[in-house]
């Protein structure tokens, strides 16, 4: 009886170690995560893509704008959010950059040429309001935003982000749509890299 209960001693003391060492990684190494959702296509799919996020930018440190990250949601701190920094500390930030094609009824967005009207007679409240509209992010904050700006919630809906809700930055992914090799998106699983796009046009 003595040697059986030494040896689930033992195993139980391993295995209080292994929770004890995966708990320590995932909180303050690496995560492996699933992402679900419309916010961040093209970057990351809807569905089945899993990030790996360094966590040694935690609570921001050494975040950059351009980086993706995962963070807790502030309106929902049960659930976690991945997105692209898109302004930091002190940045002066267009609230809604999306308002532009609809005001204009384009529907090219991002990086993409506008073709607006020289003279925007009749325009809406919204223009006013939302594609006039410019926000400084607050010291400890970033404005984050998805690359899917029409399907995302983001900074436009509860405002800049707290630094120390910033988890990780996530600097590659796995798309599991994809075959185990050789998919659309080369390598195994749609393994790439998951790139800062920020560029200064300054």
């Amino acid at each position: 009886m003595t040697t059986i209960a030494r040896t689930w001693g033992k195993t139980f003391s391993y295995a209080i170690r292994a929770v004890c060492f995966v708990h320590i990684v995932h909180n303050h190494v690496y995560e492996f995560t699933e992402t679900r959702g419309e916010s961040m296509l093209p970057t990351l799919a809807a569905t089945n893509d899993y990030v790996h996020a360094i966590k040694k930018y935690k609570d921001g440190r050494g975040c950059q704008i351009g980086d993706c990250i995962v963070a807790v949601k502030p309106s929902d701190p049960d659930h976690r959010v991945c997105k692209r920094i898109t302004g930091m500390p002190g940045d002066i930030i267009l609230v809604d950059p999306s308002m532009k094609s609809k005001v204009f009824g384009s529907e090219t967005v991002g990086n993409e040429k506008l073709h607006l009207p020289e003279d925007p007679i009749g325009c809406s409240e919204d223009y006013d309001e939302s594609f006039d509209s410019y926000i400084k992010v607050p010291k400890g904050h970033v404005w984050v935003t998805g690359d899917n700006l029409s399907h995302s919630l983001d900074s436009r809906t509860y405002n800049a982000l707290p630094m120390g809700l910033i988890k990780g930055k996530i600097v590659a992914a796995n798309d599991f749509n994809e075959p185990f090799w050789g998919g659309s998106k080369g390598n195994f699983w749609g393994f790439r890299k998951i790139e800062n796009i920020y560029v200064d046009e300054k």
